[in-house]
């Protein structure tokens, strides 16, 4: 059976390109699975649409497997066209977060065969042995089926409790080298060593979010929260030095670090390791509440963290009950100040755009930022399927055409869906306006677009937070 595994390009004019962790760990799992199967990577390599066509038309594939988050549909819905075209016979499988939140509207509108609903590590490979058995996958034992016409949908099974028996991801299934080359185009002048000696390779350390924020759907939604043992983690970073000269460790998580006694655990794991690296994470954006949790941030620091990352997202208590953030901008200004006391950089984001939102509130977020001295990954409000906001969306008429919505949805620095009583115009200016003087209050110097989401670097010092927008 000839398997075709494509990691889907969602920003192909970007400079950027971060390792797909999550297609990376059903890469792995089919490896370990001994299934063999070629791997078409977009994301990496960038090639044209005739290279695309000629790569899925170079072996006559029985099984094309495929996945991304909700913003990608269009290109979900465009490859699954395309390869039909090449190869009608061949059954397609979709996953990640655009199978799981719009399975009915994909199954309907796409040429998809099968979707992977959730956690996909254990279905992938029940799901392709029994397409390579030859008999109907619906009918294996312990793999159910919710059918749709001629369509399959796998049911969302129980998460996986145990991370640590999951095996490393298999890093070299990957154009490893060509990633860990990208890091200087992703890192900026605050990390603790030179750009041209940076070596950055991304893990995951959990799974889900202990959050319920209104405006998200993650790949593990409705799933509990799981993380890795320190032990594991400092493990497979430490395979990663010896392996690959890793020096730069990035945790592809919704949340690192949830409580003081787990950040406490993995900050000794890590000061035990012999080997020399430095990481960044993210956090809750009340994680640290009390002055004396400046030691362990200490500690941190120590164990080589360079930065941490934790979401304001708006600064009016309004917004923030609306987002269901459960935070305050106290909260946020007090762990900020904790951070900065000992030079560490900090990241935060914000989403503009719920129906509270007004030019006074824009206005007093950005000068919580300003005050803070953050520079924010700034978005507008990006109505997610599944979400508690998609919902909204539609329930008063703010998306009327689910399908044009989808296929024409993408970076939350673009605004789609306008909620708020401004104009679209308006709007957008306090937003810039907002970004212009925090960009100026903090002495940055950015000169190009403040809130699109491109690569650009700006003059800091390791006590400021990253200038970059991503």
């Amino acid at each position: 059976m000839n398997v075709l595994l494509i990691n889907i390009s969602l920003r192909p004019k970007s400079k950027i390109k971060l390792f797909p962790v999550g297609l990376a760990s059903i890469a792995t799992a089919m490896h370990h699975a001994g299934i063999a199967f070629d791997l078409l990577d977009l994301d990496a390599h960038r090639p044209s649409e005739a290279e695309v066509e000629a790569a899925i038309a170079a072996r006559p594939y029985d099984v094309v497997c495929m996945g991304c988050v909700v913003t990608g549909y269009r290109h979900v819905k465009h490859l699954c066209a395309l390869v039909k075209r090449l190869h009608p016979r061949a059954r397609i499988v979709v996953g990640n977060t655009v199978a799981s939140s719009i399975s009915g509207h994909l199954l309907a509108n796409t040429q998809a065969d099968y979707l992977v609903i959730s956690e996909g590590d254990e279905t992938i490979v029940e799901l392709l042995h029994a397409l390579r058995d030859g008999g109907d996958p619906a009918q294996v034992k312990g793999l159910r089926f919710l059918r749709d016409g001629k369509m399959l949908c796998t049911p969302d099974r129980p998460p996986i409790e145990d991370l640590d028996s999951l095996p490393w991801i298999k890093h070299d299934l990957f154009d490893i080298d060509l990633y860990i080359g990208n890091t200087r185009d992703q890192v900026d002048e605050s990390i603790p060593i030179p750009r041209d000696e940076a070596r950055m390779l991304y893990i995951s350390t959990s799974r889900g979010c202990i959050a319920k924020c209104t405006f998200c759907y993650h790949a593990f939604k409705s799933k509990p929260y799981r993380v890795r043992s320190p032990k594991s983690i400092v493990a497979e970073i430490e395979h990663l030095v010896d392996v690959y000269g890793a020096n730069l460790i990035a945790f592809s998580d919704d949340l690192t670090f949830f409580n003081k006694a787990q950040t406490r655990a993995f900050v000794e794991a890590v000061r035990q390791s012999s080997r020399k690296f430095y990481w960044e994470a993210n956090c809750r954006a009340t994680l640290f509440d009390m002055d004396e949790d400046q030691g362990l941030i200490e500690d941190m620091v120590d164990a080589g963290c360079m930065r941490v990352g934790y979401s304001l997202e708006s600064s009016s208590p309004e917004i923030l009950k609306a987002m269901n953030k459960n935070i305050t901008p106290e909260a946020f200004t007090h762990q900020t100040r904790l951070f900065k006391k000992v030079g560490m950089p900090v990241f935060t984001s914000l989403v503009f755009g719920f129906p509270q939102e007004t030019p006074e509130t824009i206005a007093r977020t950005f000068d919580l930022c300003i005050e803070n001295r953050v520079y924010p990954s700034i978005g507008y409000l990006l109505p997610q399927p599944g979400s508690v906001m998609y919902d909204y969306a539609r329930n008063h008429g703010f998306i009327p055409d689910e399908e044009e919505y989808l296929m024409n949805i993408g970076d939350r620095q673009d605004l789609y869906v306008n909620m708020t009583s401004m104009t679209n115009e308006e709007f957008q200016r306090h937003v810039l306006e907002g970004a212009r003087r925090c960009n100026e209050a903090l002495g940055l110097g950015l000169e190009k677009t403040l809130i699109k989401t491109q690569y650009y670097r700006a003059k800091v010092t390791p006590s400021q937070s990253a200038a970059e927008v991503k």
